[in-house]
């Protein structure tokens, strides 16, 4: 069995919020690419929030239901970011990959 520091984290929970692990050595695999470009996407969406929040916040918005949903969705957008950097930190570096 591969020890739990070997294995990959993966952009996404599974049943009741506990997180997925991948044990392969196949870097190339369908599952690791998903994952690739989940993390990706999920890296992307969260650098867009950051700009859609500073339009929000230069805004002065004194609204309290558009600030709720800021910070609801920044949450989540944290929780990603660092579900992807937890995942690369385990993972060994290689060359040409992201």
């Amino acid at each position: 069995m591969t020890a739990q520091d070997e294995l990959r984290l993966l952009p996404w929970a599974g049943p009741d919020g506990k997180p997925c692990y991948l044990s392969t050595d196949d870097q190339g695999g369908y599952v690791s690419r998903l994952a690739d470009h989940i993390e990706a996407f999920q890296l992307g969406m969260a650098s867009q929030l950051l700009e859609h929040s500073r339009r929000v916040l230069d805004d002065e918005t004194e609204d309290p239901e558009e600030l709720n949903l800021l910070a609801a969705q920044l949450t989540s957008a944290l929780r990603d970011v660092l579900r992807v950097a937890t995942s690369r930190g385990r993972r060994p570096v290689v060359p040409g990959r992201p």
